[in-house]
């Protein structure tokens, strides 16, 4: 269903979309000059077309495009009222999914309550996450966790039959079964999944779950401002609207028709495609905010997903500052130039604290005094940058003014975006992972699943 045009929380002056989030190239002038830009617009401004137009490789995978304008409103009422239900009745929502399916939803609420969150007084239940692995370790640490608790369970996944989570989902759904009953399941397990197929869609139906939809044309990395995220998020406390009116701000920011010049996505993956082809095989996300660690880690899959295939791709690698420049700082530094950096900078900090004096001075910092903690990070960020630069480290920059959930939104919209133009200046196809289906098929034959017993003979004579 058409949603209404979006609310922008920025502002229209002289007929220019003024953007929360901006990137910043000053640090990669003497890698990236403006003739290398002139020269790789047309195949950017031709990338993006296509990925408008859905006329490339993966077309029925681009869901996600229109998603911050175009989603059912109607669900996101259902997925709001699910929300505060969960925090009504449950001390603890399990969320239960792997890879894009979990990814998102961990990623925003570190980012924007804080990676501390479980531990925080708050009036929303903790949030758990299984399913992404088999370590029964893990696993029963949660369960322990769990005991004496009012607990929902919000199982994420488009087939039902992944392995990881569906185990995982096995040992809970009976946890809750045996702890509420049959009927009391029905209030306590929501299933995000297919529309309409699908064995735990199947399952729902049967047993009476409510469900919400995993769009058909949108992929797990791609996934987070779909009822895959949105359900945790609304969850933990966090504006879902606002989220999205931060995605909306940057969809229209990177439309189709908007000038390659003033389009930060286009420039952003032209950027780092120059430098791919200049040598710089690996990208680090770096920021110094430990809040955004888990971003990364959703940066990751969606670009490594995404590019990793025909043997290119650019690594995606990431790092939290300034704890990390005490352990990669120095190979960052001096080591191969095969690297550059993407800084993702918060302008104005959550918190303020101030640096009182010592009238001792042991430590020497009293030449401190008086300066904000959060100004000291910044002044650290910006020597870091420009050490890095001066040492061949290309440094981009990717500034918004705040953490919150349209900053966010804004964020989230642009990686996307970005990530789909990039794949395609490539050459890749960037909303298939086939090579995701190798592990799965030697894990199924050594487990002696039915139907692969040819190839576990094959696989048996390697071990």
């Amino acid at each position: 269903m058409r949603n209404m045009p979006c609310r922008l929380f920025s502002l229209l002056s002289g007929g220019k979309l003024i953007m929360s989030l901006k990137l910043n190239s000053k640090y990669v002038g003497k890698f990236v000059n403006d003739d290398e830009m002139t020269g790789i617009k047309s195949q950017v401004e031709s990338a993006a077309k296509v990925l408008h137009d859905k006329t490339g490789l993966g077309n029925d995978f681009l869901g996600w495009l229109d998603l911050p304008v175009d989603y059912d409103k109607e669900e996101f009422t259902r997925i709001k009222a699910a929300a505060e239900r969960i925090q009504s009745n449950s001390d603890v929502l399990i969320v239960i999914g792997i890879g894009g399916s979990y990814l998102g939803a961990r990623a925003a609420i570190e980012f924007l309550k804080s990676p501390f969150y479980n531990n925080m007084k708050k009036d929303t239940p903790d949030i758990y996450y299984v399913g992404n692995n088999i370590n029964p370790t893990y696993l029963n640490e949660v369960l322990s966790i769990c005991e004496g608790k009012d607990i929902t369970v919000n199982v994420i996944s488009k087939s039902g039959t992944t392995t990881e989570p569906a185990l995982a989902f096995r040992i809970f759904k009976k946890l809750i079964e045996d702890k509420y009953g049959r009927d009391g399941a029905k209030e306590r397990i929501f299933c995000t999944t297919d529309k309409s197929k699908g064995t735990l869609k199947n399952l729902a139906d049967a047993e009476g779950y409510e469900t919400f939809v995993i769009p058909d044309d949108v992929g797990g990395r791609y996934s987070v401002l779909t009822p895959v995220g949105l359900l945790p998020l609304a969850a933990a406390g966090i504006d879902i609207r606002s989220l999205l009116a931060g995605a909306c701000e940057m969809e229209r920011a990177t439309a189709d028709g908007v000038p390659f010049d003033e389009n930060p996505a286009a420039r952003y993956a032209a950027v780092r495609n120059i430098l791919y082809q200049q040598g710089f095989m690996i990208e680090i996300l770096a920021s110094y905010e430990p809040q955004l660690q888990y971003l990364a880690e959703w940066w990751k899959q969606l670009f490594g997903e995404s590019e990793g295939k025909q043997g290119r791709g650019i690594f995606p690698a990431s790092v939290t500052f300034t704890a990390d420049l005490h352990s990669m700082g120095q190979y960052i530094q001096e080591g191969e130039r095969t690297l550059f950096e993407t800084v993702v900078s918060v302008a104005a900090p959550e918190h303020r604290v101030k640096i009182g004096s010592d009238p001792d001075n042991l430590d020497g910092l009293n030449f401190l005094t008086g300066k904000r903690l959060s100004e000291i990070n910044h002044t650290a960020e910006l020597g870091v940058s420009l050490a890095h630069a001066d040492g061949g480290v290309p440094n981009l920059r990717i500034e918004i003014p705040r953490i919150d959930a349209r900053s966010l939104g804004t964020l989230i919209y642009f990686f996307e975006k970005a990530c789909g133009i990039s794949g395609y200046l490539l050459g890749v196809n960037p909303f298939d992972q086939p090579g995701v289906e190798a592990y799965k098929k030697n894990m199924f034959a050594l487990l002696g699943k039915p139907g692969y017993e040819e190839e576990a003979e094959k696989l048996r004579r390697k071990l």
